[in-house]
């Protein structure tokens, strides 16, 4: 009888920083988390030569020898937000960019507020 298909690789998800140094080599910290690794390279970027971060599909998305660590961070965050915002879509009649549809424009709230009437 069959448990059903195996898996053909392993995968563990985590994210790697690689501490590289011209003295001591390179080491690798294993991270559940940009959070955690962003704080590894925090801790360790003025020790090392370079610091990276290696994504989980072993992209290099960051390298202390080219960005700083804390605008990175920022702009990590600022992609982070962006992704997890769901907004419907809503097509302004004043072709007004700002306006989407849990935030309407003031000449759309005022439309509503006069079709209440």
């Amino acid at each position: 009888m069959t448990r059903g298909l195996e898996p053909t690789e392993e995968y563990d998800g985590s994210i790697v920083v690689r501490l590289l140094d011209d003295q001591s080599g390179t080491e690798r910290v294993r991270c559940p988390s940009y959070e955690d690794a962003i704080a590894v390279v925090k801790e360790h970027h003025r020790s090392v030569t370079v610091a990276k971060i290696v994504d989980r599909d072993g992209e290099v998305v960051f390298t202390s020898a080219g960005m700083d660590i804390d605008d990175w961070a920022t702009e990590w965050e600022h992609a982070k937000r962006r992704l997890s915002v769901d907004v419907e879509e809503y097509d302004c009649p004043y072709d007004n960019i700002a306006c989407v549809a849990d935030d309407h424009c003031i000449q759309c709230q005022i439309d509503a507020v006069q079709e209440q009437y």
